[in-house]
């Protein structure tokens, strides 16, 4: 399990903001949730593209499960701006301080590394930037239209911090024509306090409805994780207003704890109760609803965005 504090290899802590935390229980994995430690060709292989061009992944950074499966695939989603966050949440393990700068190289690497890569589908994402004017949403343009010009047929989602409180920056984004507009929820709204403090829920909620106001033919997706404390019926709110967002795209999966100093697991659901929560959300009018225990915002999300171009040209 990561840490908090390595002081011998790493002098700097990952997560200074949770060190002084007391440790919180772990409750043992089920066997539902349990993967293998990735060890394929098709793993190291995409391993070495990664760090030959410079690349930080979520995958890495966030301690992703599916890590061992989607690189085995040659399939990963970028991270960029640096691989350290200006927020503290208490669910991330990706690391906590103050950014270095901005890479005006990484968008062409980006499109160097999916062109090696051949992806048909390609998620870039980011850790948050408040330090930025404009978030890194200039980055996040940047980096599509790299690709666009590298990969023209390759399909592009991005998966974006919220924004909060710099005004255009939504814009410069959607203006880039991105495939898929994803930015997640995480969570139900009482526990933004403790889960997520730096965000609002009603922001990332409305952030969501004016991609489609911007852009009715964008489609959008959010996710959520389970696991945290939130009852059922939060749940099903989410969805509600989700729907009334009109996101196209859900995705739900379990809350794994990285560390003790993270939020606890209060309960691993079983996947019979997935299954329950994806019937319902479709009763609710989502297009496509991926929800399992190890689901994650960007896992199989090249076939799913088919699978989501098929359920909108049947509407």
């Amino acid at each position: 399990m990561p840490v908090v504090l390595d002081l011998l290899n790493n002098p700097r802590p990952r997560h200074p903001e949770k060190a002084h935390r007391p440790d919180s229980a772990i409750l043992p994995k089920p066997d539902w949730i349990r993967v293998k430690a990735p060890v394929s060709p098709g793993y190291f292989a995409t391993q070495k593209i990664m760090r030959d061009n410079g690349l930080h992944t979520v995958c890495e950074e966030a301690g992703c499960p599916n890590i061992g499966e989607c690189w085995e695939k040659k399939h990963a989603t970028f991270m960029i701006m640096g691989d350290t966050c200006t927020r503290a949440c208490a669910f991330c393990n990706v690391k906590t301080g103050r950014p270095g700068d901005l890479d005006k190289n990484e968008p062409a690497q980006v499109a160097d590394a999916t062109a090696k890569l051949g992806l048909a589908h390609i998620v870039v994402t980011s850790v948050d930037r408040d330090d930025l004017a404009d978030g890194g949403a200039r980055h996040f343009a940047d980096t599509i239209r790299a690709i666009r010009a590298r990969c023209p047929q390759t399909t592009i989602e991005v998966l974006t911090p919220d924004f909060l409180r710099k005004d255009g920056a939504l814009e410069i984004v959607v203006e880039a024509k991105p495939d898929v507009f994803n930015h997640n929820l995480e969570t139900v709204p009482s526990l933004y306090l403790t889960v997520r403090p730096g965000a609002r829920y009603f922001h990332s909620l409305r952030l969501l409805q004016r991609v489609t106001e911007l852009d009715p033919t964008m489609f959008t997706k959010s996710g959520i994780m389970v696991g945290l404390g939130e009852e059922r019926n939060e749940v099903l709110q989410v969805m509600d207003d989700l729907r009334s967002a009109e996101v196209d795209f859900l995705t739900i999966g379990q809350y794994l704890q990285p560390t003790r100093k993270h939020h606890e697991v209060k309960r691993f659901v079983p996947p019979d109760e997935f299954k329950a929560l994806e019937t319902v959300a479709y009763s609710k009018g989502f297009l496509m609803v991926a929800a399992s225990p190890l689901t994650r915002s960007s896992h199989h999300a090249g076939e799913d965005f088919a699978r989501l171009k098929a359920a909108r040209a049947t509407v």
